[in-house]
């Protein structure tokens, strides 16, 4: 059981810096942020779930099985994400390529304290055994609101290596489109990594650095133990909210203009753009038949199709497939039955993953997966982990990774470019540009 208790404050965006900064020597920590986007379907204007130092008493799901027998039987709030490599576990795949990361493949916890923000509201859910801490833990994070100041900008110089080349690049996506022509897929969601090694970051300032330079709908900061994730995910993979599932799939990507007639002639570009109209709809399709191995018959519709949002860093071509599932419907089957999103693997689902794992040279762990949430009522709520900085501080290995869809019509320069603008605000955050 959980205690609730809420109080109102003035200044929401002072109180999330606050928040985030009255986490930090906690072990495991979720923090989710939709940046004041309106969402028709978000629960949440923000949310955090931590768990401190000594949570070895504390429920930890690190498979899909455990996580499955939580759900069922505990009822109670898990956090955590699931990596794009549970697709091993779900069908006969695998993935042998390197991993700097190491990142477990499943990892969900129950925290001892969650704290929501809706409008000017602030809800505390604690478990009874820290319930008596509410309070104190509202006042030390007013109090941190009423010291804080404005902190000197994080300065920091990494230098990013290139794990593919531009011309093995160019090598591998004709590959790509060999396999296209052949008939062997429609479409393959082709990635690459960057990367520094014995380098040290501060996670949480790299994390507001990449926030405020993109303030994308579906941010992140996740930590476990020595790892983080700092994400600025623009996409929703997939959420349960009662008998409701939506998932809301990107493909297309056009920057933003510098003048306001260059900013909305490239989004009429995109709009009109047959190439990337296609690729969204191939993936939309892609959608619409994984939420019907679970949806109620006739219930799966297409709410929204290839509409163009603009976003601080690039306009972004996003679909929305909703559909209804019977109310006792298993919520992780319907994960099980979907996962990995579509948008990150391409069509066929199991045939593109077959050759992205024979044609990418790293293992994509965290990146391409989901971080999000179950709550008592099987509901839930997950974002895809892309325009993401991954970080292994034991290992002092840094990674954020890109990709771009291969389709009959693509032309490599073009898909190695839309990388390079898809990994800007990455690189400028952590090269200090």
């Amino acid at each position: 059981m959980r205690k609730h208790q809420s109080f109102v404050v003035q200044s929401i965006q002072k109180f999330k810096k606050a928040l985030l900064e009255w986490s930090k020597p906690n072990h495991k920590i979720v923090w989710l942020d939709s940046n004041g986007h309106v969402d028709l379907y978000g629960s949440f204007d923000a949310i955090l779930a931590i768990s401190g130092q000594t949570d070895k008493s504390s429920f930890r799901a690190q498979n899909i099985d455990e996580l499955d027998f939580f759900i069922d039987k505990k009822q109670d709030w898990l956090f955590g994400y699931l990596s794009y490599d549970l697709k091993n576990e779900l069908e006969n795949l695998n993935s042998n390529n390197y991993d700097g990361l190491g990142f477990p493949e499943v990892h969900f916890f129950r925290p001892d304290k969650i704290i929501t923000i809706k409008g000017q509201e602030i809800n505390f859910l604690y478990l009874e055994d820290v319930a008596h801490e509410i309070e104190k833990d509202f006042a030390k994070i007013c109090k941190i609101v009423e010291l804080e100041e404005e902190k000197s900008k994080l300065h920091q110089s990494v230098r990013i290596k290139l794990r593919i080349h531009k011309d093995a690049y160019f090598e591998k996506a004709n590959t790509f489109l060999e396999h296209i022509h052949r008939g062997d897929i429609y479409e393959a969601n082709f990635c690459q990594e960057f990367y520094a090694e014995d380098t040290e970051i501060n996670p949480l300032e790299t994390y507001k650095n990449l926030n405020e330079i993109s303030k994308p709908p579906f941010a992140t900061f996740l930590r476990l133990d020595d790892r983080y994730l700092m994400c600025a995910s623009p996409e929703r993979y997939l959420k349960k909210l009662g008998q409701t599932v939506i998932s809301q799939p990107i493909k297309g990507t056009a920057p933003r203009g510098i003048t306001t007639a260059e900013d909305e002639a490239n989004k009429l570009r995109l709009e009109n753009d047959e190439k990337e109209r296609a690729e969204n709809i191939m993936i939309t399709d892609l959608v619409r038949n994984d939420l019907s191995k679970s949806a109620l018959k006739g219930s799966v519709e297409v709410e929204e199709l290839c509409a163009v949002y603009t976003f601080e860093q690039v306009h972004q071509m996003i679909s929305t497939v909703v559909s209804k599932v019977s109310k006792d419907k298993n919520p992780v089957e319907i994960i099980k039955e979907t996962f990995p999103m579509g948008s990150m693997t391409g069509a066929p689902k199991i045939s593109a993953m077959k050759i992205i794992e024979e044609l990418e040279e790293t293992k994509r762990g965290l990146y391409s997966g989901a971080v999000g949430y179950f709550d008592p009522s099987g509901n839930f709520d997950f974002n895809v982990v892309i325009r993401s900085i991954l970080y292994n501080a034991t290992k002092k290995y840094v990674s954020f990774s890109v990709g771009g869809a291969i389709t009959a019509k693509s032309d490599p320069e073009k898909e190695y470019q839309e990388c390079l603008l898809k990994a800007k605000a990455m690189r400028s955050v952590l090269e200090g540009t």
